[in-house]
């Protein structure tokens, strides 16, 4: 049976052992499988294709050893790991996703697929930091510096985020109607896939339907879409 898989905002790091748990058992659990892609925010951070940990190391042989059954992988940057780059997906055996919009033809579906960030034009802060960081000389000049101090800087971030997010639980500012039915115009899809806000959900726009993904954590487990030439529907997974 055909089928694809997309998921986004798993935040791997070496603390959700949970999380890749059931990245494994996921891809256990559709033992025939078309295509695997990820739209973004793989990694809680990234500082470098160098980083030399045990968890990206277990990471990329999971996607290797599923790459080598047949099963097509696409990688997507996400607003935490921007800094993905052709190395690792390699290490992986997958396909990088060079822009922020990949359109595809989805069992006879023209669809779009974004990490969502770029939808959420009304959090002008976030949209000014993103100018800056996805500049290739900032980006180049992070990767210059020592892989310690990339580190330390990415561990100062999430601890500024996560800061952030327990003042206000609610923090990810949801996408703006009028850039998803721009998006829709533009790209001459009728279906757009995202992840980013956290708020997953199916939504119907005058372009056509709009499908969330769910970040992943184990008090409310996951949200993955599930398509077939027959239909797209999403799933929830559990991390417990």
């Amino acid at each position: 049976m055909a089928i694809t898989l997309f998921i986004s905002d798993l935040h791997l790091s070496d603390s959700t052992t949970a999380t890749e748990s059931a990245l494994i058992a996921l891809l256990e659990d559709y033992s025939e499988l078309d295509a695997l892609y990820i739209l973004g925010d793989f990694f809680e951070y990234w500082v470098g294709d160098d980083d030399d940990s045990a968890q990206i190391r277990r990471v990329c042989q999971t996607l290797a050893a599923r790459a080598e059954r047949g099963t097509d992988i696409y990688l997507m940057r996400g607003n935490r790991d921007f800094a993905l780059g052709e190395a690792f997906a390699q290490r992986a055996k997958a396909t990088l996703l060079a822009d922020d919009e990949h359109v595809i033809d989805l069992y006879g579906t023209p669809t779009a697929l974004l990490h969502g960030d770029t939808l959420c034009t009304d959090d002008h802060d976030y949209q000014a930091i993103r100018a800056v960081i996805r500049d290739p000389a900032w980006l180049s000049d992070m990767l210059s510096k020592p892989l310690q101090e990339r580190r330390a800087f990415a561990q100062a971030m999430r601890q500024a985020s996560k800061a952030k997010a327990e003042n206000d639980p609610d923090n990810i500012v949801d996408v703006n109607d009028n850039a998803v039915e721009e998006t829709f115009q533009r790209l001459g899809v009728t279906q757009l896939i995202h992840g980013h806000t956290h708020r997953p959900q199916m939504h119907r726009h005058q372009g056509g339907q709009r499908w969330v993904l769910g970040d992943w954590t184990p008090e409310h487990g996951a949200v993955i879409g599930v398509a077939t030439p027959e239909a797209f529907r999403l799933q929830t997974l559990s991390l417990a």
